[in-house]
């Protein structure tokens, strides 16, 4: 007689106490002054320099310029967003990467600089 074992994986479970959306916008390069001056001065830099941050080959985001929509700064946005938990659409992520390229790159840096030290807020109530 031969038995069926059911085997389940678990899910993946991302637990944080940063909301789950970005923690800036698409045009706040104001928020990181420096980053904002290197992507405008010299973007290649800055893309090559934030992906290597994502984890990613260095040199991926020199792709981008042989298709119509960007799909390294695509994957890159997208796995940000994964990693972190924060909602969006792949749809959302291609029109931002098409239409704001270097915006795009600034926010991805900048939610990493904030994930990475993420700021704890204490209460300390009165004894």
């Amino acid at each position: 007689m031969s038995e069926k074992m059911v085997v389940t994986q678990p899910r993946p479970f991302i637990m944080t106490n940063v909301l789950n959306q970005w923690t800036s916008g698409i045009c706040d390069c104001f928020q990181d002054l420096p980053q904002c001056c290197l992507a405008f001065w010299c973007f290649p830099c800055f893309t090559c320099k934030t992906a290597h941050e994502a984890g990613e080959c260095l040199c991926l985001p020199l792709l981008d310029s042989f298709g119509l929509i960007p799909p390294i700064t695509t994957a890159v946005r997208v796995s940000v967003r994964q990693r972190y938990g924060i909602e969006g659409t792949v749809c959302r992520d291609c029109v931002y990467s098409f239409f704001c390229g270097p915006c795009t790159w600034c926010q991805i840096a900048r939610e990493m600089k904030t994930r990475k030290n993420p700021i704890t807020f204490i209460n300390m109530s009165a004894r």
